[in-house]
């Protein structure tokens, strides 16, 4: 049974860093990626990355901020937040593809985790 489990969400002040995991289980996974959604908005893809890590995938508003990295030997993604803004606030998702390819649509991702909040306070 496939699993992504994420962790490390909560409330932070502006300014503050957070960082964001998630452990997959049952299979391994090419291509990995973190996406958002805030209240109303559709869900969009924050970062992504491939198995090798040689490529990675930013959306434009978390560039020099947030840092995706992954741990292929714990099957592990993260997320590290630095200079979180009030509009980085939304619920966060961690999601897994089976074949590779720096992609940031939601349907090219076949597995999702549960989503962790996170709330950057002004």
């Amino acid at each position: 049974q496939v699993q992504l489990v994420e962790s490390g969400g909560g409330l932070v002040q502006a300014g503050g860093s957070l960082r964001l995991s998630c452990a997959a289980s049952g299979r391994t996974f090419s291509t990995m990626g973190w996406f958002r959604q805030a209240p109303g908005k559709e869900r969009e893809c924050v970062a992504a990355i491939i198995w090798s890590g040689a490529r990675t995938y930013y959306t434009d508003s978390v560039k020099g901020r947030f840092t995706i990295s992954r741990d292929n030997a714990k099957n592990t993604v993260y997320l590290q937040m630095n200079s979180l803004k009030p509009e980085d606030t939304a619920v966060y998702y961690c999601a897994a593809r089976r074949y590779g390819g720096v992609v940031v649509t939601t349907t090219a991702y076949d597995y999702w985790g549960q989503g962790t909040q996170v709330t950057v306070s002004s």
